[in-house]
């Protein structure tokens, strides 16, 4: 081979790994991206990218000249003459192609590695019938064959207990709970099989969760999609589930006297009627004339799944534009651990709570009772000196304190 060839071909390799760099995004200037997909012109192929740092999507259009230049180099370049060559063993006896040996290895190999994982799908979507048809909860079957499949996609054998159990250890990133419902998982797993097991001991850690300032909540709402929006709004304000907003109905929602009926609980927990706010009955009202795929549902997503995804992209981008890193602690649960203890904090009653989380057992209520002290917070005060004051007040959310003077003195926290 000639330098002049050689030269190309080192020329033409250090333009293909250039290629390989992803671009810089044109928001932060981060190169931790992700491909998004391609979009289709009439002038060629536009490849879409995801920052991952500040999620804003952008395009960067392939350039046609380059990769001719890497297939002509493949075809045409001295190299090329090995791509066709067979590799055969010197003795005159037994000759035979090594290279097609090894791709029949190869096909065979991975026959056998499908027909594996079929037989592990077919048992996880077996072990999920056998779940419904034992009256588990929806959310109950999806996290149980979620981490079955996580177990055996990370080489634990469903048939081996010992290969369970030393699948779990190796799991570094999870913590004490998780590594519980994955042995809880594969229990039920083998109580369905008539199996029996020696389960390694993993408790739960029981923490307390983390509470944000309510203005941190309202900028996260007023920055996300109307949809989103007003999802994230009914669980500020009713302190219920995901999975139980998801599927509230349209004629759930009374207009007139400004409330929800929850008639679909989670956690087999308590059924429940929740007052409402004017803003988000207005909000609602705006959804209803827009409905289209679900008519008789609010939010037509297909799983609370795609939600939480949608809105996690929000949260990231509404993140770096305020410069608040904390938004994105935020999640779907943290509002309705915020609306229980903001509730306590405001009537000191915890059978009050109780009754407004649906909760059965006040075991699961107390942990609200010591999670911060608002009363350190900052307030703003109001003085009314007549009935309309009176009601103006209350309605925009301010709380009696006392008399002073004849005057009846409200507080709001900030």
């Amino acid at each position: 081979m000639t330098e002049e060839a050689t030269a190309s071909i080192n020329a033409d390799e250090t333009q293909s790994v250039k290629l390989e760099q992803p671009p810089k995004c044109r928001e932060c200037g981060s190169q931790r991206v992700w491909k998004a997909g391609i979009r289709y012109t009439p002038f060629g192929e536009v490849q879409r990218y995801l920052c991952r740092d500040c999620g804003h999507r952008f395009s960067v259009q392939s350039s046609a000249e380059p990769l001719q230049k890497i297939r002509r180099w493949s075809i045409n370049s001295d190299s090329a003459i090995l791509l066709g060559c067979q590799v055969c063993v010197s003795e005159a006896e037994g000759t035979k192609n090594l290279e097609e040996e090894e791709t029949r290895l190869k096909e065979a190999q991975r026959e056998s590695t499908a027909l594996s994982q079929a037989d592990v799908k077919g048992k996880i979507v077996e072990f999920s019938w056998w779940m419904q048809k034992q009256g588990y909860a929806e959310q109950t079957i999806l996290g149980r064959t979620q981490l079955l499949k996580i177990l055996t996609d990370r080489g634990a054998n469903l048939l081996d207990p010992e290969s369970i159990k030393e699948t779990i250890t190796k799991q570094k990133d999870w913590c004490e709970g998780r590594k519980a419902n994955a042995v809880i998982s594969y229990s039920c797993f083998l109580k369905m099989h008539g199996g029996k097991w020696d389960p390694p001991r993993y408790r739960e850690e029981q923490q307390l969760p983390w509470i944000p300032q309510e203005k941190e909540v309202d900028d996260l709402i007023a920055g996300c999609s109307m949809k989103v929006s007003c999802f994230l709004q009914i669980l500020k304000e009713g302190a219920i589930r995901p999975g139980e907003a998801w599927r509230l109905k349209w004629t759930d929602i009374d207009y007139e006297n400004k409330t929800i009926t929850l008639n679909r609980p989670e956690k087999h927990s308590n059924s429940r009627q929740f007052r409402i706010s004017t803003k988000l009955i207005n909000v609602l009202s705006n959804l209803q004339r827009a409905r289209d795929i679900h008519p008789e549902r609010i939010f037509n997503y297909v799983s609370t799944s795609s939600l939480r995804r949608c809105f996690e992209r929000q949260r990231k981008r509404i993140a770096y534009k305020t410069g608040n890193p904390r938004l994105e602690r935020i999640s779907f649960k943290t509002l309705r651990h915020w609306k229980a203890t903001y509730e306590y904090h405001r009537t000191k009653d915890i059978l009050y709570v109780m009754n407004f989380l649906g909760h059965k057992r006040i075991q699961n209520t107390l942990k609200y009772t010591h999670l911060v002290n608002l009363e350190q917070d900052e307030y703003v005060s109001r003085v009314a000196k007549s009935t309309v004051e009176v009601c103006q007040l209350v309605d925009t959310g301010f709380e009696y304190v006392c008399d002073v003077d004849g005057n009846k003195v409200f507080r709001k926290r900030k």
